[in-house]
């Protein structure tokens, strides 16, 4: 027992020594960490650090149930956007310019054209080159209607567009799908392709559309021998599929992937296990407390802005009461000023009245003094009667001028009494409005009130009328409500007449032919499942219809 402790130790010591230290380094979507790593039985290359990268290896069949995490999702949002960019996944021009939009939503945020003015998105990556080359625009054409796209999401939190961004990317034909080249027993070169749902027979150059397809649930058995890979369906009279790989590692990776896909497969059409209600549940509390938080931000932002709205309005409001109160002091002053006029007008009119009735009674005076000596002879009395005629037509003349000047007078007095009156009403208005300014600063909510002309009539021909009226302000609003197949319509609509036919890669060719006859892997695999019982599964409906309706344009 002793030497059989002893050689164990000792072999045990033997592995210590032989045991090496390698420099590994992990890379991510977001960074990449390096540490020391003690490898002992595993292959690994010479050169240091040896990099590993941490990425999604299993796609998941409905991201929206199936992503809990937030880090999760967000990693995933990046590895998807790299292989679209990276034409990994074949995205037509439409799609790629509203999938752009909401990666720039999920990275600056609201669109703000106070900060995001043109050239913000120049250092930006946001289409694949097969696009770009596709039409004969500008990169400021590019970004400008990636902006408009980009102002329509406002009022999202960044996961949001990212959750978007992925639920727009799962209905693309080429998402999720391991792609691997293998041949028939005939030696035809195919493509065999494993995803969520089953595995998929392509021709070489046609990626998009299976030649036929095996869901997972119609699948008994898979297996390899050596290069030959087997495929076993659940019916016995249906034919078992063999086909060859390049090497026998090939096998192996296809088979890790065929069960884990299977694996989840089963799993969803399931009732979650505790540990997963557990994290959806802690998942939909964190997103409860986020979208409250979101909330809170939105409307403290919304009042700020309130606030700042409403001191400028009480600014200005401060600045027409001041601009009112100078008119009404300067209209104040006229006032008084025609007031004086008019008063002093009055009393020389009075004075003039009265000289005039004065100088009636000389005239009467006279007339009597003239009959009395009329009677001095025939002569005198014919130039008495001549006097006497005179005399009288100047005593109607100087009575009609002193009736005018009477007239004239009492005229004088009414407008003095008018321009009081006005004098008044402009000292009133001046009241008013100082009042109005004092409750304006103090009450800083208050209500807008209502302004009224001031207007100041005077009669006197030589002043000129008085007015002042104040115009209301009018109100604008925009209105918007357009949906994801509107967005894609206007936007292959925008940039249809710029695109270059001959640039045109085999896979948009093939796209635009699928979308016209209405097929699709989603539409060869329900024709495989349609007798089973399965869950529903979204349909990838939205960029059929959008080709749909172009191919009729």
């Amino acid at each position: 027992m002793a030497s059989a402790l002893a050689a164990k130790m000792g072999f045990n010591s033997l592995l210590r020594k032989q045991a090496r230290n390698f420099r590994v380094r992990i890379c991510t979507m977001e960074s990449e960490e390096e540490f020391n790593c003690e490898i002992l039985d595993q292959e690994v290359p010479n050169e240091e650090p040896i990099t590993f990268f941490f990425l999604v290896k299993f796609y998941p069949e409905n991201i929206e149930e199936e992503l809990v995490q937030e880090i999760t999702q967000r990693l995933f949002f990046l590895q998807v956007k790299k292989k679209i960019l990276e034409e990994e996944i074949h995205c037509p021009p439409e799609a790629s310019v509203l999938l752009a939009s909401y990666a720039v939503h999920a990275k600056y945020g609201d669109y703000d054209p106070n900060v995001h003015e043109p050239g913000f998105l120049a250092e930006e990556e946001l289409l694949p080159k097969r696009v770009i080359n596709l039409y004969q625009m500008t990169a400021e054409m590019w970004e400008e209607r990636i902006t408009v796209c980009y102002a329509e999401h406002r009022g999202r939190t960044r996961d949001e567009a990212e959750m978007e961004y992925l639920k727009i990317a799962q209905d693309l034909d080429m998402y999720g799908i391991n792609y691997f080249l293998i041949r028939n027993k005939k030696g035809t070169g195919l493509l065999l392709g494993v995803d969520a749902l089953g595995l998929h027979i392509y021709e070489p150059e046609n990626k998009l559309t299976p030649k036929c397809s095996f869901p997972w649930n119609e699948i008994r058995n898979i297996s390899y021998s050596d290069k030959e890979f087997t495929i076993k369906p659940v019916g016995k009279k249906s034919n078992t599929f063999k086909f060859i790989s390049s090497r026998l590692r090939v096998n192996k990776l296809i088979l890790q992937l065929c069960i884990g896909n299977h694996d989840l497969f089963m799993r969803r059409r399931q009732v979650d296990s505790l540990e997963i209600q557990q994290l959806k549940a802690q998942a939909k509390k964190e997103r409860a407390r986020k979208q409250a938080e979101w909330q809170r931000l939105q409307r403290e932002k919304k009042l700020r802005k309130e606030a700042e709205r409403a001191r400028a309005e009480m600014e200005r409001k401060l600045i027409q009461l001041q601009e009112e109160a100078h008119m009404a002091s300067e209209a104040l002053l006229r006032s008084e000023q025609t007031a004086d006029l008019l008063a002093e007008k009055a009393q020389i009119a009075e004075e003039e009245a009265k000289l005039l009735a004065q100088k009636a009674a000389e005239v009467e005076t006279e007339m009597q003094r003239i009959k009395v000596t009329a009677m001095r002879g025939q002569e005198e009395r014919r130039l008495m009667e001549q006097k006497m005629l005179e005399a009288e037509m100047r005593a109607l003349k100087e009575s009609e001028e002193s009736e005018r000047r009477t007239k004239e007078a009492e005229q004088l007095k009414q407008d003095l009494q008018e321009a009081r009156e006005s004098e008044r009403r402009a000292r009133n208005k001046l009241l008013e409005i100082t009042s109005k300014a004092i409750n304006a600063v103090a009450q800083p909510h208050a209500d807008i009130y209502s302004r009224e002309n001031l207007s100041f009539d005077f009669k006197d021909t030589d002043m000129k009328r008085l007015s002042m009226e104040i115009e209301k302000e009018k109100v604008e609003y925009m209105e918007k409500s357009k949906h994801l197949q509107e967005q894609l319509n206007e936007l292959k609509t925008e940039i249809e007449s710029l695109k270059l036919k001959e640039r045109e890669t085999p896979l948009d060719i093939i796209h635009n032919q699928n979308t016209e006859q209405g097929t699709s892997k989603q539409s060869n695999f329900k024709k495989v499942r349609s007798q089973n019982d399965l869950r529903p599964r979204r349909k990838m409906i939205l960029l059929f219809c959008m080709h749909q309706n172009l191919q009729n344009l």
